[in-house]
């Protein structure tokens, strides 16, 4: 068992940034592919970003393409999620995950998730 907690959300305007963490425990964390996925209010969670097990290979929804960065500390068992020029249309619940391949976006593959951090973005 992967437990995740996330935490760093929280209310910003548009332009603003914020930095989620996701803190992991018990099984082998370097394990583990990770990833950010989002759930806006009344629509369905999609990936926002994965990062593979070293660090080096890393996956982006096109709609944050060079607004946000993926990262992680296998020596404190965390990932992280830096967004920068928030947009409105970032408002969603994101969960941190735990996946096996790092390529993967099918949420049905994912092994483990937390339980979810509110990000709102205001206009």
């Amino acid at each position: 068992q992967v437990q995740l907690v996330e935490s760093g959300g929280g209310l910003v305007q548009a332009g603003g940034s914020l930095r989620l963490s996701c803190a992991a425990s018990g099984r082998t964390f370097s394990n583990y592919a990770m990833g950010w996925v989002r759930q806006a209010p009344g629509k369905g969670r999609e990936f926002v970003a994965t990062i593979n097990w070293t660090g080096k290979n890393t996956w982006y929804t096109d709609s944050v393409k060079g607004r946000f960065t993926i990262s992680r500390d296998n020596a404190k068992s965390m990932v992280f999620l830096q967004m920068n020029s928030l947009k409105p249309e970032d408002t969603a619940v994101y969960y941190c995950a735990a996946q096996e391949q790092y390529y993967n976006t099918d949420l049905r593959k994912i092994q483990y998730w937390g339980q979810g951090t509110q990000v709102t973005v205001s206009s």
